[in-house]
């Protein structure tokens, strides 16, 4: 704090001796050194209420960060699955039969026509077995 060496410390020591006088330097003294311990203990908290203000900074810079991130990667994933599905839409638009390619049903009983049956199947008969 203070750059203060030795023999400047017995020069401030002489003068208040010489100030104060004999009978009242201790109290002063000890006044004195509670009043600089007060002083130390204060400026200490003042620097750690300083970091813990900068940390927190920090903090909240580094948690926009990550939200900012996440929101990236939710866009993208987004943007992933809007493709994937116009992807999955086209595939199954072109597997599906178009209209024209399927033929039209009547519009009212009178106007059915039997459907076509489907050709016999050739079933082989059994032979009976012989027996020697």
């Amino acid at each position: 704090m203070f750059d203060i060496g030795f023999s400047e410390m017995i020069v401030i020591a002489i003068v208040a001796l010489v100030v104060i006088g004999p009978e009242r330097l201790p109290r002063v003294a000890r006044t004195a050194g509670l009043l600089l311990g007060r002083l130390q203990r204060y400026v200490s908290d003042v620097k750690s209420d300083i970091n813990r203000e900068i940390q927190l900074d920090e903090l909240k810079k580094l948690q926009s960060e990550i939200r900012d991130s996440a929101r990236s990667v939710e866009q993208s994933l987004t943007s992933g699955v809007q493709e994937v599905r116009q992807t999955a839409q086209s595939v199954s638009e072109s597997l599906t039969p178009t209209p024209a390619a399927v033929p039209a049903q009547p519009a009212s009983p009178g106007d059915a026509q039997a459907p076509a049956a489907a050709p016999p199947v050739a079933v082989p008969a059994e032979q009976p077995k012989s027996t020697p």
